[in-house]
């Protein structure tokens, strides 16, 4: 079945499914962090920052949660960027320096066209990756399987990280909201269906003390992965958001394995 989002574009829906903030977007030529805007749609861009590596080494294509934006991984990149791994986070519209206001479809449709437009992106910022990899955290898994699903092996891998397998009992638990009768794969994201179409080697992370999403989402994910390398890491004690602080080593450890870099 093919999704539709009558359901989850719905005012009282949107205002579960995101809180954006803005940031200012810093244009700059060269350096080791660089933002960049992609056009999504008519007048339509998303903005996107950069954080580089290598010319030549590998790449994440990063969608964050629906409280974060890029800005927020200044922070975080490096401990991508001393493995050897260029990390480009991309905001969803009505995020950091992103135009227009984030909606369910345009989450989806935004992530396919940012996977069009990838090649042209890294050539500008003057990156030619030997590898390039998707990775969702939390509503950001969304956007990661869209592109793992379609891509087949034009990508080298996907990393899910807190990512959801049922999208109304996510909304329930955030909101109260109860919305009976909706069927997952033609009113919600669909991301069990859609990982059971990605084929590339999969690395999923959970936080075993998640209430917001539980862990039992992300063992979902694993068991219904069309992957034939896969594993799933479950970081003991850790919740939705302390899971990098309390499960670094296990974490990194697990991407540099699937990315083919050496942990540090």
């Amino acid at each position: 079945m093919t999704e539709t989002f009558e359901l989850l574009d719905r005012p009282e829906i949107l205002q579960v499914l995101f809180h954006p903030r803005r940031s200012a977007f810093r244009p700059a030529e060269s350096g080791p962090v660089r933002d960049v805007r992609i056009p999504v749609d008519d007048g339509v861009a998303v903005g996107a920052r950069a954080f580089i590596a290598a010319a030549e080494g590998p790449v994440i294509l990063y969608f964050h949660g629906n409280g974060e934006i890029a800005a927020d991984y200044d922070g975080i990149a490096p401990l991508y960027t001393r493995l050897g791994l260029t990390l480009l986070v991309v905001d969803f519209r009505g995020y950091g320096a992103s135009d227009g206001t984030p909606t369910a479809s345009s989450l989806v449709a935004d992530a396919a066209r940012v996977q069009e437009a990838l090649p042209q992106v890294l050539a500008g910022l003057g990156l030619t990756p030997s590898r390039v990899y998707v990775m969702g955290r939390s509503l950001g898994s969304a956007s990661a399987l869209e592109i793992a699903q379609a891509a087949g092996d034009s990508i080298a891998g996907l990393i899910i990280e807190s990512g959801f397998a049922y999208t109304f009992p996510l909304i329930t638990r955030l909101s109260g909201l109860r919305i009976d009768g909706a069927d997952e794969s033609r009113h919600g994201f669909g991301n069990l269906d859609k990982i059971a179409r990605v084929t590339v080697p999969t690395l999923i992370i959970h936080g075993v003390e998640d209430w917001i999403i539980p862990v039992e989402d992300g063992e979902a994910l694993y068991e219904h992965s069309g992957a034939s390398e896969k594993r799933l890491v479950k970081i003991p004690d850790a919740g939705h958001n302390d899971l990098l602080m309390i499960g670094t080593r296990p974490y990194f450890e697990a991407i540099a394995e699937l990315t083919e870099v050496t942990a540090r």
